[in-house]
């Protein structure tokens, strides 16, 4: 398995292209102020695209996603993302933490820190984990698949598989 270290860099065409597709978004008639009874409330979608077009800073979230190790490997013809973080304790155990559909790695970027280093988070030292958060085929950085039959049974044996070489190689 070929384990490379990976890190978010999304080009700046892609930010000015999104910022400029946002800009140029053509809002429905809004009928008879139906808020959520038919569909998107269009005050509150108009709010959340101002936000993302005009505050919203993806640099500064891109660094802080950055500031976990991350890495691309390829697995079953497919090439998955995830996040790992070595344990301190003295006697990691390793622990595969995957997000929920759909989503994506970083619901478990809060406790990532938490499992990884307890004592430095109240816990007891050791109880530390080795710590391999994956993004699902198709979700984050990792490839979306080309061919049919991708299903919960064929992601979870390909995070096996990524969970055996990460340990062979990482932990």
């Amino acid at each position: 398995m070929n384990i490379e270290p990976f890190q978010i860099a999304t080009p700046e065409a892609d930010l000015i292209d999104l910022k400029d597709r946002l800009a140029r978004t053509r809002w429905p008639q809004d009928f008879c102020s139906a808020g959520w009874r038919q569909g998107t409330n269009r005050s509150y979608l108009r709010e959340l695209v101002t936000y993302w077009e005009q505050q919203f800073d993806w640099l500064r979230q891109e660094a802080v996603l950055n500031a976990f190790s991350h890495f691309r490997a390829d697995v079953g013809g497919l090439t998955l993302h995830f996040v790992h973080k070595k344990g301190t304790g003295p006697r990691t155990i390793p622990l595969v933490l995957v997000h929920g559909w759909p989503s994506s790695f970083t619901e478990m970027l809060k406790v990532i820190p938490l499992l990884s280093d307890p004592g430095s988070h109240g816990g007891d030292p050791a109880d530390s984990f080795d710590v391999i958060v994956p993004s699902l085929p198709g979700y984050g950085y990792s490839d979306v698949p080309r061919d049919p039959g991708m299903s919960i049974w064929r992601a979870a044996d390909l995070i096996q598989q990524l969970m055996h070489d990460v340990l062979v190689r990482l932990c």
